[in-house]
């Protein structure tokens, strides 16, 4: 049995951030003493780097792109191994933010291989904690012509372009590449999203470093990746109780959203690749043939492809995002 592929954890690496805070301590028990202001846990990445790590079981110690390159499909999927090889494809993120994230946009995969050596980026966001009048920026209001974009970034106005969203717990947002979009302070969220750490900061309220210097913006390779059409991205769901709610479905990821009360069996014999749970909230244990596995809120595991059978347990009732490849 102990060489049969499990849930595997990971150590996440914590992201010192000007924007940060202490929120993922709080609500998730995170443990990133030395950072003042914590914004990001990277839960679950292959990028260089910034590589996870196995933190139980007998592959513990050993880092993701390691575990890939030996068990291939059977970790990720045949089709998701064939297309990506040993670079596991998403990225998955816990944010907390107590300043406002500067204004700006991802490349699509053919500028970002082009520039960059990387994949697009893509992303969703699930918002697990908001202060009040919390907010989120995403997407244009309306049409807007390049030259009246140029304008109002000289003049400090780009936000009136733009959609703003008060924002609460449950909220969700699909942000596709070339998106304009902003996260504001007061906000913790799960982020999920392509396997890149590519971004263009357009806007950063004259904003200044832990040095005092202005940080850089893009505003040059900005221009040639922004989509300037009107969009809505909040994503509209209905919670169903012990049933997967498709919050998400592009061909970089399927994100479902489980609200776990009673003890629910998954058959994911037909889903040719990985599985991801992010626990936003309560918890469960994680049957399957090779064990059963913790998972609490704020924690991340990621089921082997090899797994086809999983039983949910929750203790007393657990929210997960759910996502795969389809």
């Amino acid at each position: 049995m102990e060489n049969i592929l499990y849930p595997l954890k990971f150590t996440p690496h914590f992201k010192e951030k000007v924007w940060g805070g202490q929120r993922l301590r709080t609500l998730f028990n995170k443990k990133f003493d030395s950072l003042p202001n914590c914004g990001e846990s990277w839960e679950l990445s292959s990028v260089p780097g910034s590589v996870s790590f196995v933190s139980n079981g007998f592959l513990e110690g050993n880092n993701l792109t390691e575990i890939i390159e030996v068990y291939m499909g059977d970790l990720v999927g045949e089709k998701v191994y064939e297309k990506h090889g040993n670079s596991f494809p998403l990225l998955f993120k816990l944010l907390d933010t107590t300043g406002d994230l500067s204004i700006q946009v991802h490349p699509d995969d053919a500028v970002a291989r082009t520039r960059h050596q990387s994949d697009g980026k893509t992303e969703m966001w699930y918002v697990i904690h908001a202060e009040k009048d919390a907010e989120i920026i995403a997407g244009f209001k309306k049409d807007v012509p390049k030259e009246e974009y140029l304008f109002h970034l000289k003049n400090n106005s780009l936000k009136e372009l733009l959609n703003v969203y008060k924002v609460q717990p449950g909220d969700v947002f699909y942000i596709p590449a070339g998106q304009v979009h902003a996260i504001g302070a007061g906000v913790t969220l799960c982020e999920i999203q392509q396997s890149s750490d590519v971004t263009y900061r357009i806007y950063d309220w004259a904003r200044k470093d832990t040095d005092g210097k202005l940080r850089k913006l893009h505003t040059e390779e900005a221009l040639d990746v922004i989509d300037f059409a009107a969009k809505d991205n909040r994503v509209d769901y209905e919670v169903i109780p012990d049933n997967a709610v498709n919050l998400v479905q592009s061909k970089y990821f399927t994100t479902r959203l489980m609200q776990v009360i009673q003890p629910v069996e998954l058959d994911y014999y037909l889903v040719d690749s990985f599985v991801v749970y992010v626990c936003i909230d309560g918890g469960c244990r994680i049957q399957t043939q090779s064990g059963t596995e913790q998972l609490n809120k704020g924690e991340t595991v990621l089921l082997p492809a090899s797994i086809n059978g999983v039983k949910l347990l929750p203790d007393p009732t657990c929210k997960l995002l759910e996502t795969y490849i389809a």
